[in-house]
């Protein structure tokens, strides 16, 4: 009976890391019903807590999804970085490889993926805009690298048109994966098999 009134107490400092626990309930949530079936409510009913617990940490369910694509924006610099680490010295195969880790992590994190772009339902945080920021860089710089533009120098029309090119490329591909829409072109492979065999084609299409 002890046991249970310390799971039910509405108390967050008895918790233990609150904070982690509503963000890992969130993101369960999430995947399990999508950016529109997410409440407040029930992330706190997941994490253990009182209704009231969240707005102690977060303010609101919108602060609460912002931690959340923050860390999504986190992870996906990360997949950046180890994609452009996996073509060496060469510019377009690590170009190719930022394209891979774009993908992959959306795939590996479906349902960040889909809340980081939802400005609608998040708040305006710097700490926010200083994540997608720092993803963005990493693609810019390869971009930069592989057109030979130079690191320093303002973006010219042709290089801010590759670098734009490119994230829609990968962003498209990413959510056709995820809304499974390559149907027949997939043949039998699964989505994964089907974006490891597929996708370094088509990227090479654009950066030979």
């Amino acid at each position: 009976m002890a046991a249970k009134k310390i799971e039910e107490a509405p108390v967050p400092y008895h918790h233990g890391d609150l904070r982690a626990a509503l963000i890992g309930a969130t993101e369960v949530l999430l995947a399990e019903r999508g950016i529109e079936g997410f409440t407040l409510r029930e992330a706190a009913r997941r994490a253990g807590v009182s209704a009231a617990a969240p707005m102690h940490h977060f303010g609101s369910a919108a602060g609460l999804l912002t931690e959340v694509a923050i860390l999504g924006f986190e992870e996906l610099t990360r997949c950046l970085r180890e994609g452009t680490e996996t073509g060496g010295t060469d510019p377009a195969r690590r170009l190719r490889g930022q394209g891979m880790g774009y993908v992959r992590f959306a795939l590996a994190y479906p349902a960040r993926f889909q809340l980081m772009f939802r400005k609608d339902r998040l708040t305006p945080d710097a700490r926010l805009e200083a994540a997608g920021d720092a993803a963005f860089a990493e693609l810019e710089m390869a971009v930069r690298d592989y057109t030979g533009w130079g690191r320093k120098k303002p973006l010219n029309r042709a290089t801010q048109a590759t670098v734009l090119g490119a994230w829609s490329t990968v962003h498209g591909f990413a959510h056709l994966a995820l809304d499974e829409k390559f149907g027949g072109h997939a043949g039998g492979a699964g989505t994964n098999d089907f974006v490891e065999n597929m996708l370094p084609e088509i990227l090479k299409q654009f950066w030979p």
